[in-house]
């Protein structure tokens, strides 16, 4: 009789254990079935979850397909919409287009424009692309410009370029000068070389320097190194030989002074 308890109660508990490992593989099965489902993964099974779950799920990936058509970004099923979701991504779409087309942002499909948008959009262009060759900033496609519009462009980059090579600006083309414009952007360039050699200040090229220049260039150089070295500054060159200066005379004027005399004698008179 102890022996037919003791066989039952084994069985048992082995039925019980095995119950249990199934009950906790199944429940995780559930768990990881409803983080494929929460994550999009196509392991997701809907028959493991409950009514509540999958009416949730099914609320959320409507909502991260709407936001997809919506933006772009993402995964986008217009089936899944309704008919105002659906017009609502329809105008969205449109509009960025439109600002695409109208701006540099994003693609431009001219086949979703209106003609009136498509018009709008051309002069936009055109507008853009003008200011572009009258700035330099940007491209500029000439083919866009009227003959009268070229011709004036063509005439303001020559007074640009005439200011850039008068103000010694590196943007400066010497061969769209004129012969009298080319020389008189020489005489100030070498004006600007004169000075930047005396002063210190900038490039100087002594080779572009004629005799008389280049003695005065050398003689303001040691003038400048001698008050240098009177005031102790660092930018004194004690091996450059200083201007000797003639000694200053103090002029002695004897008609306005009187011998002094002794205290006490009397003043001659």
């Amino acid at each position: 009789m102890r022996n037919r308890l003791a066989i039952c109660s084994l069985l048992l508990a082995t039925l019980t254990g095995l119950g249990y490992a199934q009950a906790r593989k199944y429940f995780g099965t559930r768990d990881q079935n409803l983080r494929n489902c929460l994550d999009g993964f196509e392991a997701c099974d809907r028959s493991l979850l409950t009514p509540a779950q999958s009416s949730e799920i099914t609320e959320l990936q409507h909502d991260q397909d709407l936001w997809g058509c919506l933006t772009s970004y993402g995964s986008c099923d217009p089936s899944a919409l309704t008919a105002p979701e659906r017009s609502e991504v329809t105008t969205t779409r449109e509009r960025r287009n439109l600002l695409a087309c109208e701006t540099t942002l994003g693609l431009c499909d001219q086949s979703m424009l209106t003609p009136s948008q498509a018009k709008r959009a051309s002069d936009i262009k055109e507008e853009q692309n003008h200011l572009n060759c009258e700035t330099g900033i940007g491209a500029c496609d000439y083919t866009l410009l009227a003959p009268s519009e070229a011709a004036e462009i063509h005439s303001l980059k020559r007074n640009q370029n005439l200011l850039a090579c008068q103000t010694g600006a590196d943007l400066c083309d010497v061969s769209m000068l004129t012969p009298q414009e080319a020389k008189e952007v020489a005489a100030r360039e070498h004006q600007r070389n004169l000075l930047a050699c005396k002063t210190g200040d900038g490039y100087c090229d002594k080779s572009l320097l004629t005799a008389t220049e280049a003695a005065e260039v050398a003689r303001i150089q040691r003038q400048s190194n001698a008050l240098a070295c009177e005031a102790n500054d660092d930018m004194c060159n004690q091996s450059v030989s200083h201007i000797k200066q003639a000694p200053r005379k103090v002029a002695k004027d004897t008609s306005s002074r009187r011998p002094t005399s002794e205290p006490g004698s009397p003043i001659p008179r």
